[in-house]
């Protein structure tokens, strides 16, 4: 009989025990801590994960085993042979909910062809915490990742984006790498109509968590939140 493998959520940022302790709940956690199996992006942050849950047995004893965009589709047969064999295991990501906008979902669709059971945990996806906290069509919205880095590139996206948005009603969400969030959000205020909802999320759950929701308008009249290397989450809702 095959093992379980269990979708760990993580924190959506630095942080002690406290922290761990203050957005995945008390089960999630206990689960976390009795697995013998990991497979995760990073090894070394997944062993400091498993640190600051505080594993039943010694951490060195614990199979840590790396999947990541690096990882050769052929290798995710390998990754599940210890589950197959009857050994329960966890998913980590780096940040927040495993095989969402995460390697860890072509493991999470191998399981379920070859039968093992999977059970995900509740915890924070910054995706969802930011739509909640938006104000905007939490009854139909679209995750679409990265954004094209050229200017002119991303500019068009936008106009499809909000275009689509108004269309359907549909609140539009994606992200960027923390040191271009400014020119993401430079690029929302000058290419959205005025009356266009602009929210910008950063640092969920963290202490210097900031969510802010305006008109494309009022972000020209407004001050920005400091953005720079901030992990943070773009929606938008046209009208």
């Amino acid at each position: 009989m095959s093992g379980t493998l269990y979708l760990i959520p993580n924190t959506l940022g630095e942080g002690d025990a406290d922290a761990l302790a203050h957005v995945l709940p008390v089960p999630v956690r206990q689960q976390a801590a009795a697995l013998a199996y990991y497979i995760g992006e990073n090894a070394k942050t997944t062993r400091a994960f498993l640190k600051k849950v505080g594993t039943e047995r010694p951490i060195q004893e614990i199979e840590v085993r790396e999947l990541n965009v690096n990882t050769p589709p052929a290798d995710i047969d390998k990754l599940l042979a210890p589950i197959l064999a009857g050994t329960d295991a966890g998913l980590v990501s780096e940040a927040g909910c495993p095989a969402v906008a995460d390697p860890g979902a072509l493991l999470v669709r191998r399981a379920h062809q070859r039968g093992v059971k999977v059970v995900p945990f509740v915890g924070p996806s910054s995706i969802l915490l930011a739509l909640m906290a938006s104000g905007m069509n939490g009854q139909s919205f679209a995750f679409n990742g990265y954004l094209p880095v050229d200017a002119s590139e991303r500019a068009k996206r936008l106009r499809e984006l909000e275009q689509l948005s108004r269309k359907a009603n549909q609140t539009q969400i994606f992200i960027e790498t923390p040191y271009r969030n400014r020119a993401m959000l430079d690029a929302l205020i000058a290419g959205c109509a005025p009356s266009t909802l602009i929210c910008v999320a950063v640092d969920l759950t963290l202490p210097g968590e900031t969510i802010v929701t305006r008109t494309a308008a009022d972000w020209k009249k407004q001050a920005a939140p400091e953005l720079h290397k901030r992990p943070a989450i773009f929606l938008l809702l046209a009208s």
